[in-house]
């Protein structure tokens, strides 16, 4: 760390006019109670008016953040810098060819390539993501399926970041892509018939987003006579498709979040016939399944609340009377997943926070759980396409140590690293230090913390620190490695990870615990969690940030809500935070599957208890920490008006100088700027934006 340049200012509002968004009141009643909403009219994504107010407030950040630039452009290049660009992952093997993703110098998007029979062989380039980009400021491939004879691949692009792909189907042979165009599909979910000339694919509302339609294609035909197939009527369910492990099944899954599973299947090898359900969703069953031979594998809560794993025979699924119990269910051991070899059964376990990977062998029934060695990591079940093999590919990081791919014979037990994400410029593991500690919070749950700091750090009450969560979805939060973070790290800071309620890190009920009635735990733990963290001295009173992006985001203006006086800085990447009125609104694109999740406002008991901690809603006249809130004019899953409204309500409410920031990607969705490279330009001025406010913007 050296002190190259002298610090960068911190910004202040003074240097430039805030803009001021017009207020234009709008009355909202539900359930006999009215809220006046005075920015409700910058739902409008095409209006002049709007475009006008959010290029005026990017003009504002641009101004403000002028004196950082240098910075960003140095984080810009240290984190490019550590990305090895000439790279390629690990191959797998797949029917008679091996596949792998490459990525050249000074490219932003992946290659995919293959080669048959023989890592020896002549490569194949399927799909140049960086010629397929060109001409688009925007570029997505949502995946690609080969079919059974290895010439043909379906593929799936996205170029205005909407979540709303064009599918397209491609020689692999001659390189010919075929005349068949398919708007308004979902990135992922597609699978081949057996025939090689079928195949089925999920449309989406264009509206809702939601994928509510499965429709067959026969190659060569006009897509307006595709067949429809399933047409899912309850818009509170997700549906996916996809081509079974044993490869003998296509199966649409159907998932009413946190709430009901139901799977329907259909024989690849006989295309028109139809799709059966394997078992009927019932409320509070979820589940998921294997093929393996004559038999399936179900992971269940059927009577286990962390979930238990079934086998029952092929035919007769709907017979409860038929299901074998495998592994029982373990009040503290949660069944994250699985994966079904020829002689051996792979778990995906996780206790006390943490994930185990449990392999048991089918015919001695001996079982033996992975060693890692770490405090606190990530580990995971690889892509494993062959049912006859001996060898699991996993994929193992943790704080300190890169992302790893490894090949574990579960027989002879021996481990081989294939590949280390390589990070350049020096980085050494030994250099840092992960901790892992629980903190008690304010009801006496007991919440996991994974820490992470470069040695020689103080830990004396003056270290700047970064608390980051997310804490929705039963999503859990990972302890894993992040090269970006390194600028971070590198410059004094201490990095803390709050596996907070709503995420599913502790089993399923703290999943239960941190949604609908009982949302305010995921909130009241990332306080109890940052005062924890002040009191013993990890981070400095005037130096403690806090991150949070999508539900993340919500968490952050609750906190800020809740506890402004706690925070240096925020950094609110895409929130959701005006939680009442999206939720009431059933056009607004995913809302109506969000219900098991928020509650739906139209009944008085949600609705009260989300207006109580909706961050819009709960602006107040106080003193809010310095804010720098991200959005994007495209996302598919937060509307950009969420971010946009709140930050105008706080500039009219705060009563304190901090800085108020809104940066709008005008021409990316919910995930940022697409590419590489692209991506880290938002990082370096985020990262930027919070070293300079705690003094340290001149390393």
């Amino acid at each position: 760390m050296t002190n190259a340049q002298s610090p960068a200012p911190v910004p202040s509002p003074a240097a430039a006019k805030p803009p001021v968004a017009a207020i234009k009141p709008k009355t909202l009643t539900t359930n006999g109670h009215t809220r006046t909403d005075n920015y409700y009219w910058l739902n409008q994504r095409e209006d002049k008016e709007v475009i006008s107010y959010l290029n005026a407030e990017n003009a504002y950040t641009d101004a403000l953040l002028a004196a950082q630039k240098p910075l960003e452009e140095k984080l810009f290049a240290e984190m490019k810098g550590r990305i090895k660009q000439q790279d390629q992952s690990v191959p797998y093997k797949e029917g008679a060819y091996y596949y792998q993703t490459n990525y050249v110098q000074g490219g932003e998007y992946p290659i995919y390539v293959r080669k048959k029979g023989s890592l020896t062989a002549p490569e194949e380039v399927m799909f140049d993501c960086n010629v397929l980009a060109k001409g688009h400021n925007y570029y997505n491939m949502g995946g690609y399926e080969v079919s059974d004879n290895d010439e043909l691949a379906v593929f799936a692009e996205d170029t205005v970041s909407r979540r709303l792909y064009t599918l397209r189907v491609k020689n692999l042979k001659t390189g010919q892509i075929y005349p068949e165009v398919i708007p308004n599909v979902e990135a992922g979910s597609f699978a081949w018939a057996a025939d090689n000339k079928t195949f089925f694919y999920i449309k989406k509302d264009p509206q809702t987003l939601l994928g509510y339609q499965v429709w067959r294609h026969m190659l060569g035909n006009d897509p307006k006579k595709d067949i429809l197939v399933y047409e899912e009527k309850d818009n509170q369910y997700y549906m996916g498709l996809y081509r079974m492990k044993s490869k003998k099944y296509i199966a649409i899954a159907c998932d009413h979040n946190g709430v009901a599973t139901e799977y329907r299947l259909l024989d690849a090898k006989t295309p028109n016939s139809d799709f059966k359900v394997f078992f009927p969703r019932e409320r509070g069953h979820e589940y998921d399944i294997q093929h393996f031979k004559d038999k399936f594998y179900v992971r269940t809560n059927y009577k286990a609340t962390n979930y238990r794993l079934l086998e029952v025979p092929e035919g007769q699924q709907t017979n409860r009377a038929a299901w074998k119990e495998v592994i029982p269910h373990r009040a503290d051991v949660f069944l994250q997943g699985m994966d079904v070899f020829a002689n051996h059964l792979v778990l995906a376990e996780r206790k006390e926070g943490l994930a185990k990977l449990r392999v048991i062998n089918q015919k001695t029934k001996a079982d033996e759980y992975l060693d890692f060695g770490e405090p606190a990591y990530v580990a995971g079940i690889g892509y494993n396409p062959d049912f006859n093999t001996d060898v699991l590919r996993y994929g193992y990081s943790s704080l300190t140590t890169p992302s790893s791919t490894y090949d574990y014979n579960m027989d002879t037990k021996a481990k081989t690293l294939l590949k280390q994400q390589e990070v350049l410029g020096g980085f050494d593991k030994n250099n840092y230090v992960s901790e892992r500690v629980f903190v008690t919070a304010r009801d006496g749950a007991k919440v996991p913390v994974s820490i992470v700091y470069r040695k020689g750090t103080p830990k004396d009450g003056t270290a700047p620190l970064l608390q980051y969560a997310y804490g929705s979805y039963g999503s859990n939060t990972e302890p894993g490695f992040s090269s970006n973070r390194l600028s971070l790290l590198d410059r004094g800071f201490i990095y803390a990870i709050a596996h907070i309620r709503g995420g599913q890190e502790m089993g399923r009920q703290w999943y239960e615990d941190g949604k609908l009635l009982k949302k305010k735990n995921t909130f009241n733990d990332f306080v109890d969690v940052s005062k924890w963290l002040v009191a013993n001295k990890y981070a400095a009173t005037d130096k403690l940030f806090a991150l949070g992006g999508s539900a993340g985001g919500l968490l952050m203006g609750a906190v800020m809500n809740q506890a402004p006086e706690l925070y240096r800085g925020v950094v609110a990447a895409v929130p959701f935070v005006d939680v009442v009125t999206t939720m009431l609104d059933e056009s607004i694109p995913l809302t109506t599957g969000e219900f098991e999740e928020w509650g739906n406002p139209k009944q008085k008991q949600y609705y009260d208890y989300m207006l109580s901690y909706s961050p819009y809603d709960q602006v107040e006249k106080k003193a809010y920490p310095n804010l720098l809130v991200t959005t994007g004019l495209h996302d598919s899953q937060v509307q950009y008006w969420e971010p946009a409204k709140w930050v105008a309500k706080l500039r009219t409410m705060k009563t304190d100088n901090n800085v108020l920031l809104l940066h709008t990607n005008m021409e990316a969705g919910h995930g940022g700027a697409s590419g590489r490279f692209n991506a880290l330009k938002e990082i370096a001025m985020e990262y930027a934006f919070m070293l300079n406010l705690a003094g340290k913007g001149a390393m």
